[in-house]
């Protein structure tokens, strides 16, 4: 993705290795929530006060959200579910510093985070039914339908990825052109190269396209990760 809208290509190698900013955001997200974790959590307390009641009570969600969609016997999904969400709404809502790009409206993010669902999925089946029994199932309800089947286990990851991509890369295409319309409209009424209408103004838009439809589409890719995993897993 190298249009206007992609992500800036900072460094390519001679072997076409690329880091992309899409790379580099990642790496200050992971980093940022590494050391976030290590100070937030280096002197826990039995009795829990301040920021360890949050931190416990964002915890509890996550384990309880797991409990009740995938069932108490898959309790262990949780920290990884809950790492999963963490990235993804921190990258969802880095766009609101003004200077980041989302990861998430790169197509490669998504599509590599589908593909662990999807991997995920499968080898989680075969550990829980046995291989014969796994691949017996893309035959049911009958031999016919298999074709079908393996369609749809294929489309599970590319839904996944674009729904997210296409969210978050819509949001910013909107954002971007209410940006340049609103820089072209106060040139036009104040003769100013200085966009003022922009102050303010878009505020709305971003608690829309940054928090509410990036904390939206975080729920709903760990929504559907549970659903495929446990689905596989029956």
């Amino acid at each position: 993705m190298e249009n206007s809208f992609g992500p800036v290509i900072f460094y390519e190698t001679s072997f076409g290795l690329k880091i992309t900013e899409t790379l580099v955001v990642s790496w200050i997200i992971i980093g940022v929530l590494i050391l976030s974790s290590y100070l937030l959590t280096r002197n826990l307390k039995k009795v829990p006060t301040g920021v360890q009641n949050i931190l416990e009570m964002l915890v509890g969600g996550v384990y309880s959200l797991v409990k009740s969609t995938m069932g108490a016997e898959h309790i262990y999904f949780a920290p990884y579910i809950g790492t999963l969400m963490l990235y993804l709404a921190a990258a969802n809502l880095c766009g609101l510093t003004g200077f980041m790009r989302p990861p998430t409206a790169d197509l490669n993010t998504t599509f590599g985070l589908a593909l662990i669902t999807f991997f995920m999925c499968h080898i989680k089946g075969i550990q829980s039914k046995g291989i014969k029994s796994y691949l017996k199932g893309f035959t049911e309800p009958f031999f016919l339908l298999t074709p079908i089947n393996l369609i749809g286990e294929i489309a599970n990851p590319i839904s996944l990825s674009f729904r997210l991509f296409g969210n978050l890369v819509g949001g910013l295409i909107i954002m971007s052109l209410v940006y340049g319309a609103l820089s072209s409209l106060s040139s036009m009424l104040f003769g100013w190269n200085v966009p003022i209408l922009q102050l303010g103004f878009p505020v709305l838009l971003h608690m829309y396209f940054d928090v509410f439809s990036g904390l939206l589409q975080t729920f709903i890719f760990g929504m559907l990760t549970m659903v495929y995993i446990s689905s596989s897993m029956e």
